[in-house]
């Protein structure tokens, strides 16, 4: 029984499939064969990419950063018309870059160059030159105070000093050997200035052989605001001497006599180039060297006058006066003249300081 069902199926397969095999070569043979669904062929196509919608473009309110280019030393000829251009991101163009961005950026007048690193990054940083600095918040610009851009040094260039000279502002505050007075004269000022002496120092003086004063002062004032008119060029010492003399002798006198205190006291010769006398072939005078005076009139607060000369016979208080201040001067001069000594002083007191081996003073 199983083999009678058996060859039934084969029979049937058998007829199906030459069934099947006869319309396959007759539509090969034709060509009017299509298969089941009318699919003709399975073709590759190319595949399609959509793009992605562009959002809209905003303005910026910086200006945009210029591109980086290429690296200039792979041109064989520097700022040549076939070099690529250079790299100027380290400066903004307000810094000194031209309009071609071909210079090297360097800002005119600087001294120093500022290395800036990461050029085309978000973080540039500075590199070099000590004291500049980079704010990012103006665009990268290099910044720094006037003095720093302009005179600043680095370690490998430093400034170089030439010598530890102080400069002389102050004589009297700069010791001799930098250009300062000696002691005695820095002394004897103090001394002026205890008197209340007004003076001002003069550059020294030198107007040939024997007419010199190493550190002359001009005096226009003295204790009590007694004026001397003109102003005297003379040397610290005499000056000394002289205001010490009218404020313990001549004004006391005045004020014991007349009531009236000294106004002001009329000199006729302080520094003066010239021998005793002005004689030709005389040794020099000590006016040349500052170190004598000749006052030939005394001004009083009342406004008497009292000349110096030989007063009259019945002037009793001047002639008084004179001979007392006179005598007096002895304790302060080394050498006192005046009317009565010769012809040459007739009309004034002549006073000096100077120097005599015996240490003898001449007062006449």
């Amino acid at each position: 029984m199983l083999s009678r069902v058996s060859r039934c199926r084969h029979h049937r397969l058998s007829k199906a499939g030459l069934a099947l095999s006869t319309v396959l070569f007759a539509g090969g043979c034709t060509g009017d064969m299509a298969p089941p669904g009318d699919l003709l062929a399975i073709e590759p196509a190319a595949p399609v990419i959509l793009s992605e919608p562009v959002a809209p473009m905003r303005m910026a309110s910086a200006p945009v950063a210029p591109t980086k280019f290429a690296d200039a030393s792979d041109a064989r000829i520097p700022n040549s018309p076939d070099a690529p251009l250079q790299n100027v991101l380290a400066y903004p163009v307000s810094a000194g870059v031209d309009v071609n961005q071909t210079t090297s950026a360097l800002p005119e007048g600087r001294l120093d160059q500022p290395i800036v690193t990461g050029i085309g990054t978000d973080n540039p940083q500075l590199a070099s030159t000590s004291g500049y600095t980079v704010d990012s918040g103006s665009g990268g610009m290099v910044t720094g105070s006037e003095d720093q851009l302009r005179g600043n040094r680095s370690a490998d260039n430093p400034v170089q000093v030439a010598g530890l000279m102080p400069r002389v502002t102050n004589p009297m505050s700069a010791p001799q050997w930098a250009g300062g007075m000696p002691a005695a004269e820095k002394a004897c000022r103090n001394r002026l200035k205890r008197l209340g002496v007004t003076y001002r120092d003069l550059p020294a003086i030198s107007s040939g052989k024997g007419c010199s004063i190493p550190y002359p002062i001009e005096v226009t004032e003295l204790s009590g605001g007694i004026k001397i008119k003109p102003a005297a060029k003379l040397n610290c010492q005499i000056t000394n001497a002289f205001a010490q003399w009218v404020k313990n002798e001549l004004a006391p006198a005045a004020r014991l006599r007349y009531l009236s205190g000294v106004s002001e006291i009329r000199q006729l010769s302080s520094y003066s180039c010239r021998t005793m006398n002005s004689k030709r072939g005389a040794p020099m005078s000590e006016h040349a060297r500052g170190n004598a005076i000749d006052v030939g009139k005394i001004t009083l607060d009342n406004g008497q006058a009292i000349s110096v000369r030989k007063p009259g016979f019945f002037s009793f208080r001047e002639k008084s006066l004179l001979k007392t201040v006179r005598s007096d001067s002895c304790k302060y001069f080394t050498t006192v003249l005046g009317p009565g000594s010769d012809i040459h002083h007739k009309d004034h007191f002549h006073f000096d300081l100077r120097t005599r081996k015996t240490g003898y003073r001449h007062c006449d």
